[in-house]
């Protein structure tokens, strides 16, 4: 499988699609389309499923307008908060089926179902912000409050895995460059503030800490390695306290000297930041040694007064018992477009560390956890129903 990573900037492994440069004849030729977004992880789990399928796809790169980078669109069937002239043509023939994930491309999609009639099929990454029942298959993980339908397949974790091929050859590539440090090598990986966690400068430097002290205690050495979501504050931060001996690799974009995959293949020990989902499912999944660097919540008042109601309105998640004593009130709700499911990051986090996959930061780490089921097979099945039904 290719790479998979919101904060891994590798590129994709060359794969047998059919994406904008073939042109709208081979476009003909192809049941399924990829709509994809600018978020690096969404778009690896698309890959993934699509490559297992073994039949060919278009990839449909999808690019914003500018105000909607980062800002929110209003979730409807639409292309306006599209640039058309920088991403891919989406016009007949529709497809038979598109599988996409995130906010953005699943706007598109349903505008692609409308235009077809409701004849393309709709397989969503994720949770859907509004009309869950407008989705054929969605597809969800721990993390996500969402409540029992017929269309959703349930799965304990993302689907992103390493390219384990690809990160032996990045790991030989890398270490002459490695070969003299002081041994364990403890990589620390650091992700970016996300909602509900913070990651700015102070989180980077208390962070850095205590990696860098449980490196010590080792006689080890310590490798920081920044992603596409690190703030130019935090990264300031870490190289101002770096500990004497560790590497700082700061990210760039399209950087062949990234250490990234490497670091996979070669570091003894791994801290993620508790933002970064990605990453700790990727090393969790090579059965690596795996600590969880817990970051604080943003403390606003409207933030913690979200995550009180969610709690109380949507499906309880993982290690949450007490949540969804409001279950019905909020599916009323979200019917009517007033609220939509929320998400719990830190279910991720009990369930890798209940699994003996992963310990917090400064607990010892787990000597043998229970190995992650591939869950892939489960998704192939339901698409091909989906696919078999047309």
């Amino acid at each position: 499988m290719a790479p998979a990573a919101s904060e891994n900037p590798e590129q994709e492994a060359p794969a047998p699609t059919l994406d904008r440069a073939d042109g709208a004849a081979k476009d003909a030729e192809s049941r399924i389309w990829l709509l994809m977004g600018d978020k690096l992880g969404d778009n690896a789990q698309v890959e993934i499923i699509a490559r297992a399928l073994g039949r060919p796809f278009a990839r449909k790169l999808l690019s914003l307008q500018e105000p909607y980078v980062f800002g929110k669109p209003r979730f409807q069937p639409s292309l306006h908060h599209l640039d058309r002239k920088r991403s891919a043509s989406l016009s007949p023939p529709w497809p038979d089926l598109i599988i996409t994930a995130g906010r953005r491309p699943a706007m598109a999609a349903l505008w692609v179902k409308q235009q077809s009639g409701g004849r393309t099929k709709l397989a969503l990454i994720g949770r859907p912000k509004r009309w869950l029942e407008r989705f054929d298959l969605v597809i969800s993980t721990v993390q996500n409050r969402l409540p029992e339908r017929a269309n959703i397949l349930r799965l304990d974790l993302p689907l992103m895995r390493v390219d384990t091929a690809a990160a032996a050859a990045a790991a030989a590539k890398l270490a002459p460059q490695l070969a003299d440090l002081p041994r364990p090598l403890v990589a620390l990986m650091v992700g970016g503030a996300t909602e509900p966690f913070a990651l700015g400068a102070a989180e980077a430097r208390q962070t850095l800490k205590a990696a860098g002290d449980w490196a010590a205690r080792q006689g080890g050495t310590l490798y920081v390695s920044t992603s596409r979501r690190t703030s130019s504050e935090a990264c300031d931060a870490l190289a101002t306290a770096l500990p004497a001996g560790a590497r700082l690799y700061r990210w760039r974009a399209n950087d062949e000297t990234n250490p990234y995959l490497g670091l996979m293949g070669l570091a003894d020990q791994f801290v993620v930041t508790g933002d970064s989902t990605s990453m700790m499912v990727e090393i969790a999944r090579l059965g690596r040694p795996l600590a969880i660097a817990d970051l604080p919540l943003r403390a606003s008042l409207r933030t913690r007064l979200q995550q009180a109601l969610a709690r109380k309105l949507h499906p309880a998640s993982f290690g949450d018992p007490k949540g969804g004593r409001l279950e019905s009130l909020g599916n009323a709700l979200y019917r009517l477009g007033f609220v939509g499911y929320s998400r719990d990051l830190t279910a991720v986090h009990r369930l890798l560390i209940e699994r003996g996959l992963a310990a917090r930061l400064g607990d010892p780490f787990p000597t043998a956890g229970h190995p992650l089921d591939d869950e892939l097979p489960r998704v192939m099945d339901r698409i091909k129903t989906l696919l078999s039904a047309k």
